[in-house]
């Protein structure tokens, strides 16, 4: 009897999924736009100075165990070996232990030994005043409803900070301080565009949106909290001031992204920054 022939050829196997090499690669994005810390430059024309002048601006660590640490914001702000530093708060949360606490003092207090001029503005969360005397101590310009004029390359600056974390119908800045024929620079942590433009400080700096946390290229942010519209940009409800330069009458106010991921390290094309500004001669 004949025997059967049989199929010789291999059976192809199918292709098994590989969920391990996406979760990998989820990772590594989600870490990247999370916990590396880039350096961002832009520069500002003005009338009031005669010579250039770099500051840098920090805001909003929200000091964490394993988030990006004091000494690496240290390393990338000294690198670029600015004239001024700004620190806008939030550098620890609300509720914080100790040990988080000093994280930005001691990064304040190394940046000040190293011989920068440091300015801070306490944010809605590091007003603790413990804190604060613990910055000032250690020779911290702490900006609550101050002003200071220095001569800095030969201009004039006139530096004013405030220390609100929220702003009533009545807010006027122009009871507390007034603009100079110099450089004025306002140092607050949440923006208020429309109270901001209209006190006219040469630039206004502010920090607290994080950048809008997730960003869509082209679009934007998802999320708008001062509104409290998804994906705002196309929403149709306005001007959204969540990072970056807004001009006004006489001056422009700027906004950085900051540093840290609270309440969630949900950050997308939104990576943590120092910002290196160049304020120029016009």
């Amino acid at each position: 009897m004949a025997k059967k022939k049989t199929d010789d050829k291999p059976v192809k196997k199918k292709r098994r999924k590989k969920p391990l090499l996406w979760l990998i690669l989820l990772l590594v994005v989600w870490y990247y736009n999370n916990f590396t810390l880039k350096t961002t430059h832009t520069e500002y024309k003005s009338d009031s100075i005669v010579s250039p002048v770099k500051a840098a601006v920090i805001s909003d660590l929200h000091a964490m165990r394993y988030g990006i640490s004091g000494q690496a914001v240290l390393e990338c702000t000294e690198k670029e070996e600015p004239d001024i530093i700004f620190i806008l708060g939030d550098m620890y949360t609300f509720g914080s232990p100790q040990e988080l606490i000093d994280i930005p003092v001691e990064m304040m207090t190394d940046l000040v030994r190293d011989g920068y001029p440091v300015y801070f503005v306490p944010g809605e969360h590091d007003n603790d005043q413990e804190y604060l005397d613990a910055l000032s101590a250690a020779g911290v310009h702490v900006m609550d409803y101050k002003c200071e004029t220095i001569d800095l390359n030969g201009n004039v600056l006139r530096i004013m900070g405030i220390d609100n974390a929220y702003y009533s119908d009545t807010f006027d800045l122009s009871g507390e301080f007034s603009v100079s024929s110099g450089c004025d620079i306002l140092m607050a942590h949440i923006p208020n565009y429309d109270k901001f433009a209209e006190f006219g400080a040469d630039i206004t700096l502010c920090a607290d949106t994080h950048g809008g946390m997730f960003r869509l290229p082209f679009i934007g942010p998802v999320y708008d909290n001062a509104s409290g519209a998804w994906f705002p940009r196309l929403s149709g409800i306005g001007t959204i001031y969540d990072k970056g330069w807004f001009s006004y009458d006489g001056g422009a106010m700027f906004i950085t992204s900051g540093i840290g991921a609270s309440p969630a390290p949900v950050r997308f094309n939104n990576r943590p920054e120092v910002v290196i500004m160049d304020i120029v001669p016009e």
